[in-house]
């Protein structure tokens, strides 16, 4: 039997699209925990079963943001399941995104290192 063949990309086409249709569902969702929130990546399992869906919040408490998130999350499958083209439409599991706060460590670090170099200059 011929192996059936298929995209190489098409996870990531697959967990793109469905980051652009969450942005905007996202927006019906009516729960005040719910912050301005920013999904910064999506990653599909291979078997399209299940999606972590990374998010960053501007304002809002990050925790409160996640569990709203996680509540919403059938309400936000069904809507995907009206605009995805796909047999199986994952089961969405949010995380906060903690990469921007990491990097302002990051920064903060650097700069006291400069700093107590300069000192010792």
């Amino acid at each position: 039997m011929p192996k059936k063949q298929t995209k190489p990309n098409r996870g990531h086409q697959i967990a793109d699209q469905i980051q652009r249709d969450l942005a905007e569902l996202v927006r019906e969702v009516k729960d005040p925990r719910l912050g301005m929130v920013t999904l910064s990546a999506v990653d599909v399992t291979p078997d399209y079963a299940h999606a972590k869906v990374w998010f960053s919040v501007l304002v809002g408490d990050p925790q409160e943001c996640e569990d709203a998130l996680n509540h919403a999350a059938g309400f936000l499958r069904s809507g995907l399941f009206k605009r995805l083209h796909i047999h199986t439409v994952p089961t969405l599991h949010f995380h906060f995104d903690r990469t921007t706060e990491r990097a302002a460590d990051m920064n903060a670090l650097i700069a006291r290192a400069v700093s107590s170099r300069a000192k010792d200059d």
